[in-house]
């Protein structure tokens, strides 16, 4: 590559070359926290500490895993890269609204990943988890001003982010397309954005209060100073529990799109999915955070409030699922790498799914909200899910991007190891945690029957390692030597496929803007 095209790559404004930074971004955040959560196995293999045995070390390898992963690999990896991708394509528009804010955005966010990467090279290295709950975080001797800047750089990028799509969806989409003829990722990345912009100044302040009371002395989490420690958790979790919405959204509509373009079905109750599933979600979401504190200190007559409402978000999301599985329905399925992906994401949302609905009950989340059953809950229903929901999406759009196809024999091998690998993993996590295994420990000296359970969750993410390995692998030679992909390659009816060509060029359509009638949609599989 010259000099001449790289400095074309720093410098666009393109929404694709953008997302393709967001994309390298936010692999490069999942490669590093993955060798993070390696250390976090290797670490339990026996009872007093496996290969390594420094808990300072251990807290900082989960504070590294967690907001790696859930900060700068899912949600800028779905509402970054695929976001800024195809949304323009998917509406058929040129561009986003503010190209020069959108490469801002993700200069942005690779700030924060350097600042995060240097975080783990200073002495004093942030240990302070992904949530920087206080007292901890500020009387640790470790760095919570880097966490809490790394959160600040990331929380603006989504922000510039989430006001340029919802005015690019608005009021820049193709003549003739109302809102009921927008593809389902469209809307849930309109949705997630919606949350974005409601919730992030939120988090913003919680973490700059955490700043100011290591730093500058204020006791906004102090009780001997006045403050209140719980203050700092529901802020927290007041945004991140949407949070949890930001990455189910966006990763639900790339499996709307998969799953439909490969059953060659139309999305099964599109209205529903719509508004009584993304907006049910968007309503909602703020009123349960509460579910996650429920071992906090608060009166019960709030934790059986915010019983009821996290009971009652399996509403809109099981209109979702339901409308994903209708779509199945009498199809005929085309299985590839992309469509395998996407099935396996089914079966870990019905297990995270299930898994969850007695955690949202006080009686019994009281009893494992601080286990290791809350641990494979969360990767089984979020972290799995996307993660793998990202990876159906690269494989699908993959054609687009490159003119080539990934799909080949070590990507189809890479599947089968990631996924018995994470059952292998987490599936151990939910029995220990019911007989009482803690979370978060580095060592569990005094819990030595867990330890067939710990060894076999190690030997899965080994499993786990080489499957991504695979994976990786499949891509970098996909792109460089795969076959070549047809225009639409996967006779796709959504606009990205059918009028833009592959990998699309300055301005995505070339002669006219697209235009479309009145009965057309993305998912007119039926002619």
């Amino acid at each position: 590559m010259s000099d001449f095209k790289l400095t074309e790559w720093i410098f666009t404004t393109d929404h694709k070359r953008v997302g393709i930074l967001y994309l390298i971004g936010s692999l490069a955040a999942f490669g590093v926290a993955g060798c993070a959560a390696v250390y976090i196995r290797l670490n339990q293999l026996s009872p007093s500490g496996g290969l390594f045995s420094d808990p300072q070390n251990y807290n900082i390898a989960l504070y590294f895993h967690g907001a790696a992963m859930i900060l700068a690999f899912l949600i800028p990896g779905l509402t970054g890269f695929f976001a800024n991708y195809l949304v323009p394509l998917m509406i058929g528009a040129r561009d986003v609204a503010f190209p020069r804010i959108n490469a801002f955005s993700v200069w942005l966010f690779f700030a924060a990943i350097v600042l995060a990467l240097i975080s783990l090279m200073v002495s004093d290295g942030p240990d302070v988890m992904w949530t920087g709950y206080p007292p901890y975080s500020v009387t640790t001797v470790g760095n919570t001003a880097f966490y809490v800047f790394t959160v600040h750089l990331l929380g603006f990028s989504s922000i510039l982010g989430a006001v340029n799509f919802l005015v690019t969806i608005l009021y820049m989409r193709a003549k003739g397309m109302g809102f009921n003829q927008m593809n389902i990722f469209v809307w849930t990345v309109l949705g997630a954005f919606v949350l974005q912009l409601i919730f992030i100044p939120v988090l913003a302040s919680a973490v700059t209060m955490l700043l100011f009371d290591k730093y500058l002395g204020t006791h906004f989490f102090d009780p001997t100073g006045g403050g209140d420690v719980l203050l700092y958790q529901n802020l927290f979790w007041f945004y991140s529990h949407p949070a949890v919405y930001v990455i189910l959204l966006p990763a639900m509509g790339v499996l709307f799109e998969v799953i439909s373009t490969m059953a060659k079905n139309r999305v099964f109750n599109y209205k529903a999915c719509v508004y009584g599933g993304v907006f049910g979600l968007i309503l909602l979401s703020g009123e349960v955070w509460v579910h996650h504190l429920y071992v906090a200190g608060m009166p019960n007559w709030l934790r059986t409030g915010q019983m009821v409402t996290t009971l009652l978000i399996s509403v809109p999301v099981g209109l979702m699922v339901i409308s994903l599985w209708g779509t199945l329905y009498r199809a005929a399925i085309t299985y590839n790498v992309a469509m395998h992906y996407a099935c396996a994401c089914l079966f870990l949302l019905l297990v995270g799914g299930l898994t969850g609905i007695p955690l949202a009950m006080t009686v019994l989340d009281l009893h494992l909200g601080e286990t290791a059953f809350i641990h494979a809950h969360f990767h089984f229903v979020m972290a799995l899910f996307a993660t793998f929901s990202i990876f159906s999406g690269i494989y699908f759009w993959f054609p687009k991007m490159t003119g080539r196809v990934a799909d080949s024999k070590p990507a189809l091998i890479g599947f089968w190891l990631n996924f018995v690998g994470v059952t292998m993993t987490f599936t151990p996590l939910f029995i220990i945690g019911m007989q009482g295994m803690p979370r978060r420990y580095a060592t569990y000296e005094q819990f030595p029957q867990f330890e067939p359970y710990h060894q076999m969750a190690t030997l899965g993410a080994m499993v786990v390692v080489v499957g991504m390995l695979l994976t990786f692998y499949s891509w970098i030679n996909g792109a460089i030597r795969g076959p070549k992909a047809a225009e639409n390659h996967w006779r796709s009816k959504s606009l990205e496929w059918t009028h833009a060509p592959s990998p699309p060029g300055p301005g995505n359509f070339p002669g006219q803007d697209p235009e479309v009638a009145k009965e057309w949609t993305p998912y007119d599989y039926a002619r």
